[in-house]
């Protein structure tokens, strides 16, 4: 048989048009050999930002209680709930006549911007005039795992790529010895929708979230198994280079290359993972100002860890942190018990990063966006005839922050007096997808990857969506 047979024989449709001149691999395969599937690339446009902390409230805080102040809810506490702000809706679990559920926690206004905040962010208060709240979010979705998916990659179904993965494979990193994108989890559960919410899903594999670990390999196989030397396993990498340098020869399938990048990566990370991620080497007045403690699985060392991470380059640093479904059905879920344990938690950590990130001249750079997959509702749930009180998922009008990167301190949008829905400056998940992504220096309308025969971005096919550029400085 001669080459060229040989080489057909092994050809199924998917690899002819993976490997095809005009096919989608060969797209994939001349991005990935430039210099490197993580190495910087330019912006699109003039970036305001060179890097994202997100930090994500897995299950959604009740924004009435934190950011969102509602007199006129405290008005008609625990009495019915207009009919019109029940017809032709769909709640989880509200059903019949609820009451609607003012705050029973106080406000105060705070800083130049005036911006107010619940007694259950005291250290959070301190820095508003750092942080611009969105209180006029909305998204599609009222369930957890579709609402994390529409929010993170864009599609409320699974197979969408993520925010991060977007970034790194638009614009690199400059610390080539760790990945670009990186994901830590706390609260002791996943998010709903998984490992899907950092997954690349069509975008070369390289570029999908790394999760680290509190215990154990940071990152898992990092470590040598016993028995093998580094040199043991330099010398087994570069065998398994080769093998996979002919494998690409033959297929020229962008997996293979991405496959051997993660390998090399990897090897490069068994140097640089452990330093970066042993916090104990922190000074301990900073440990304290975080409220963090070396060896535990908390929010509040993910903090550290994030920005340490963002010193050396890592380039989107995801937080997920789980228990803030407050539906009032138990002391684990309720506003009186659960809530004020998920405040204490986070509070502290979350207002030392911003002043960490600012004290190192790193927050006009950083974008920190701080919130949930959705909000929730005015009434009380009362499920099952509960007495505990919690708020049901709402899509229609929440709150987030953003801080850093270009944002400008104070507030944007602004709901009705019991916060249904948003009165003025609507925001949808996807206008926060674009404004993310235009301060990264990525136009969002024009950046994007070619699968299944779309043009695909992470604000979806339609246009409407929006850079929302007064909140940017």
């Amino acid at each position: 048989m001669f080459p060229s047979q040989a080489h057909s024989s092994y050809l199924t449709r998917r690899h002819f048009l993976t490997a095809c001149n005009s096919g989608l691999g060969a797209l994939a395969l001349a991005q990935l050999s430039k210099g490197g599937p993580m190495v910087p690339k330019p912006s699109m446009i003039a970036p305001k930002a060179k890097r994202v902390i997100y930090l994500h409230m897995a299950g959604s805080p009740p924004q009435q209680e934190l950011f969102d102040n509602k007199p006129e809810l405290r008005k008609h506490h625990l009495k019915d709930c207009p009919p019109e702000l029940l017809e032709g809706k769909t709640f989880a679990f509200i059903k019949g006549t609820p009451k609607l559920l003012g705050s029973i926690y106080d406000f105060k206004k705070y800083g130049q911007t005036g911006a107010e905040v619940s007694e259950m962010m005291p250290h959070l208060s301190t820095v508003v005039d750092d942080i611009c709240f969105i209180k006029s979010m909305k998204t599609d979705q009222f369930n957890h795992a579709p609402a994390q998916l529409l929010l993170h990659t864009g599609s409320a179904q699974f197979g969408g790529a993520s925010m991060g993965a977007w970034t790194a494979y638009g614009l690199g990193t400059p610390n080539q010895d760790l990945p670009g994108y990186m994901v830590m989890v706390s609260g002791g559960k996943m998010p709903s929708a998984g490992k899907s919410l950092w997954g690349s899903s069509f975008l070369p594999s390289v570029y999908q979230g790394v999760q680290c670990r509190p215990k154990g390999d940071p990152i898992l196989y990092v470590s040598n198994p016993d028995g093998m030397s580094r040199a043991t396993r330099r010398r087994s990498l570069d065998a398994l280079q080769k093998l996979n340098r002919m494998e690409l020869d033959t297929f020229q399938d962008p997996e293979t290359l991405t496959r051997i990048e993660q390998y090399e990566l990897a090897f490069r990370m068994q140097t640089a993972v452990p330093g970066v991620m042993d916090i104990s080497k922190e000074d301990p007045k900073t440990l304290e100002e975080y409220g963090a403690k070396p060896g535990e699985a908390s929010f509040a060392n993910n903090c550290v860890l994030a920005r340490r991470l963002a010193e050396q380059g890592v380039r989107f640093i995801q937080l997920f942190d789980w228990g803030w479904d407050i539906h009032g059905t138990a002391k684990f879920d309720d506003l009186q018990n659960q809530f004020p344990k998920k405040c204490r938690e986070v509070d502290q950590p979350i207002t030392a990063l911003l002043k960490d990130l600012k004290q190192r001249g790193m927050l006009d750079d950083t974008l920190v966006v701080w919130g949930g997959e959705f909000g929730r509702t005015p009434m009380n749930e009362g499920r099952n005839g509960s007495k505990l009180l919690g708020r049901d998922h709402h899509p229609d009008c929440f709150t987030m922050w953003m801080a850093g990167g270009g944002v400008k301190p104070g507030t944007y949008g602004e709901s009705d007096p019991l916060g249904y829905s948003p009165v003025s400056n609507p925001v949808h998940v996807h206008d926060l997808q674009a404004t993310i992504m235009h301060s990264l220096g990525m136009d969002p309308h024009h950046f994007s990857f070619p699968f299944q025969g779309l043009n695909q971005r992470l604000i979806g096919p339609a246009n409407h969506p929006k850079v929302v550029h007064d909140i940017l400085a």
